[in-house]
C-alpha cells in the first residue's frame, strides 16, 4: 500500500490515461478508482447502468482523478472500435486497457442458445483483439493491457461455459498479442481472480452467497479476495518494476485452487 498514490510506481504511465471496459462495477469499478489520482483521467466504459457509473466516476472524481463516461455495449458487433473512437476524442495516449467488461449467462453448454453465446463470445474473448488492433495508435512503451479472466477458462465450472469458453480463447489472444506488441514496448496480461461477489458472479453461479462463503472457509489464507487485492496487482504489473513481465497468467486466489 505504500505506493498506494506515488506517481513514480507506474512510471511514464503514471498520469497517461486509462481505459476499464465494464468500469461501472465490480473489478473494474475497483481498478478505476484505485488509480484514480490528480492528473490521471479514467475513461470508463459501460453498457447499461447509469446510476452505478455516475456513482464511480464520482469515486473517481474524489481521489482527485478526471472522469470520463462512455456508455457503449462492447457485445455489439463493431463496438470495440467504435469505443476507441469515442476515447480518440478525449486522448491520444492511453497508459493502461482494463478488459472488465463480461455478458453473463448461467446456462449448461448444451442448452444455451446460439445469440447469447455468440454475444458472450464477442464480449468476453474477442473485444480484447478489436480493442487492441483500434487502439494501436494510442498505445506507445510502458503502456500495459490486461484482460480479467478466472479459473472457469481450464476447468469446467457448471453452468459457466458462457464466460470460462470465451475466457479461454481470451486468454490465447493475449499470448499472440503480447508477442506481438513486445517490440513496441508495450505489455499485455491476463489477470484472474478467484470469486469476488460481483454482479457478474451473481449472475452466472447459483447459490452465490454460500458458494462464496464456502470459498473462504476452505482458503488456507482463511478468506476471500477483496477488490482492493485485484486492484493492486493490477498496479503492479502496470509499473516500470514489471518491464519483463509480458504474455503470462497471474492468478490471486491466496492458495484456494492449488490446494488438493
Amino acid at each position: 500500500m505504500a505506493d498506494r498514490n506515488n506517481n513514480d510506481s507506474l512510471g511514464g504511465a503514471a498520469e497517461t490515461p486509462m481505459l476499464v471496459t465494464g468500469g461501472s462495477k465490480g473489478i473494474g469499478r475497483a481498478i478505476a478508482v484505485h488509480f484514480a489520482r490528480p492528473g490521471k483521467s479514467i475513461l470508463i466504459n459501460y453498457a447499461h447502468d447509469d446510476g452505478a457509473a455516475r456513482a464511480t466516476a464520482s469515486e473517481v472524481s474524489a481521489r482527485g482523478g478526471t472522469p470520463h463516461l462512455i456508455k457503449l455495449d462492447l457485445s455489439e458487433p463493431g463496438a470495440p472500435a467504435a469505443l476507441i473512437t469515442e476515447v480518440g476524442k478525449t486522448t491520444d495516449k492511453l497508459g493502461q486497457i482494463v478488459h472488465c467488461a463480461v455478458y453473463p449467462v448461467s446456462s449448461p453448454a448444451l442448452k444455451i442458445s446460439v445469440d447469447d453465446f455468440e454475444r458472450a463470445t464477442r464480449l468476453n474473448g474477442a473485444a480484447l483483439l478489436y480493442l487492441v488492433q483500434a487502439a494501436l495508435p494510442l498505445l506507445s512503451g510502458g503502456s500495459t493491457i490486461f484482460f480479467l479472466s478466472s479459473r472457469g477458462s481450464k476447468v469446467a465450472v457448471p453452468n459457466y461455459v458462457a464466460i470460462g469458453a470465451p475466457k479461454a480463447m481470451g486468454e490465447a489472444l493475449v499470448r499472440y498479442l503480447a508477442v506481438e506488441l513486445a517490440p513496441r514496448g508495450v505489455r499485455v496480461h491476463i489477470v484472474s481472480a478467484s470469486a469476488l461477489l460481483t454482479d457478474a458472479f451473481r449472475a452466472a453461479v447459483p447459490n452465490p452467497d454460500e458458494r462464496f462463503a464456502a470459498a473462504a472457509a476452505n482458503n488456507p489464507s482463511r478468506r476471500n479476495l477483496t477488490f482492493e487485492d485485484v486492484s493492486m496487482a493490477v498496479e503492479f504489473l502496470a509499473s516500470d518494476r514489471a518491464q519483463m513481465i509480458t504474455g503470462r497468467e497471474l492468478f490471486i486466489d491466496g492458495g484456494l485452487y492449488v490446494k488438493a
